[in-house]
């Protein structure tokens, strides 16, 4: 493939000499001679977008907009004058390609390089400008052979590997190191074989690497937690922190979690308080509310692992009040009713044991009963839970 250059063109006093060889942020840096004679190094973007146009000799004008780009030469494009014709509030301004042809560009389009023929040439610039040619670049082992036709976002570049295998790679990844060869690596010997022993991941200290391998080839390595436990991990799992601990780490955290979480009945009191404070919203303003397509307010309501719809709405207020409605009955109801309960367990634990807390929603004709523990609940082989009927409509308007 032909190497891109800028070598030649001229942007704004400046014309192009060559690549210096030198890099700044993987750009490559310009050697350019102005008009007045002196001489700097610019990226190509920074000429192409018309941020440097000289070596500093002539002040930039204060309103770039309106500045005249006649004469100025982009990609194969000179401009010749202002067209008169606008596109938006963007002059257009009529250029003539080396073709013979002409076209109108926005001074936009011309300075970022989206505009750099008549159409007679495919586009050889990004919207950044220059592409650097990656042909014959080693990077780790993939060796670039030449640009690969995919209509993507993005440079796509077909490497080949030292294996012999060919990859598609784009010249992000392969500039950053993110890409060093087609994969194999990840199996290779030197790649899992790197030695981890006495190296620390959290609570685990590496001793020795173990005989099995993972499905994918990589090497388990045998490790001591601080607990005194000992378990294999793979390489993959210790390095990106997946595992930390034999275990012990996430039982300490379960533990903890009771400490200041209370769950009963498959419902946490703490998350039904959080919900009944409004810390919880979403997109339309309010929890529990979703905005379709037609502009009404689908209402639902969860409680104990259950989805249960309360009807659509055209008034987002009313949405909210039936919203608020089902609250008050359903997680206002289970948290008198488990107050109530600690308050009776607290002063007869006998009772307690042999009555456990229990609360059931079941939604019938329209409403929702519930089931639940009564406050002077005698003890018994199978006591009767009280019922209740909470009304709720359910509608679609």
């Amino acid at each position: 493939m032909a190497q891109q250059t800028l070598a030649g063109c001229r942007f704004g006093s400046l014309t192009v000499l060559e690549d210096s060889g030198q890099r700044h942020g993987g750009s490559i840096l310009w050697r350019c001679r102005c008009d007045c004679g002196g001489e700097l190094l610019a990226k190509g973007y920074q000429l192409t977008s018309g941020a440097v146009t000289s070596c500093g000799c002539v002040p930039k004008p204060a309103h770039s907009r309106m500045m005249d780009l006649s004469g100025q030469r982009f990609g194969k494009l000179t401009v010749i004058e202002d067209s008169g014709q606008r596109s938006g509030s963007s002059v257009l301004w009529r250029c003539r390609c080396d073709c013979g042809g002409e076209t109108l560009a926005t001074r936009g389009q011309l300075t970022s390089g989206h505009a750099v023929s008549c159409g007679c040439a495919p586009r050889q610039h990004s919207a950044r400008g220059h592409i650097e040619d990656l042909t014959g670049r080693q990077f780790g082992e993939l060796t670039v052979i030449e640009r690969a036709p995919i209509e993507k976002r993005g440079v796509y570049w077909r490497c080949r590997c030292n294996c012999g295998r060919e990859c598609t790679v784009t010249d992000t990844c392969l500039k950053a190191g993110h890409t060093r060869s087609c994969g194999c690596m990840r199996h290779s010997a030197s790649y899992n074989r790197r030695d981890l022993t006495g190296q620390r991941f959290g609570r685990l200290t590496v001793l020795y690497p173990v005989s099995e391998q993972t499905s994918s080839k990589a090497v388990v390595w045998h490790c001591r937690c601080d607990c005194g436990n000992e378990v294999d991990v793979s390489r993959k799992k210790l390095t990106t922190g997946v595992t930390q601990s034999c275990g012990c780490w996430k039982k300490e955290h379960s533990a903890k979690i009771e400490d200041y979480m209370h769950f009963q009945d498959d419902t946490c009191v703490e998350h039904l308080r959080s919900i009944r404070e409004g810390k919880r919203k979403n997109k339309c303003g309010f929890r529990g509310l979703f905005q379709k397509k037609n502009g009404t307010y689908r209402v639902t309501i969860i409680f104990q692992k259950a989805h249960y719809y309360l009807g659509c709405y055209k008034d987002f207020n009313e949405a909210v009040r039936v919203r608020l409605e089902a609250e008050e009955s359903l997680h206002a109801g289970y948290l008198n009713a488990y107050e109530q309960y600690e308050k009776r367990a607290q002063a007869d634990p006998a009772w307690a044991a042999e009555n456990p807390f229990y609360y059931r929603v079941v939604k019938e004709n329209g409403g929702f009963r519930i089931e639940t523990n009564p406050p002077d609940a005698q003890p018994a082989d199978q006591p009767e839970p009280s019922r209740r009927r909470v009304p709720v409509i359910e509608t679609c308007l």
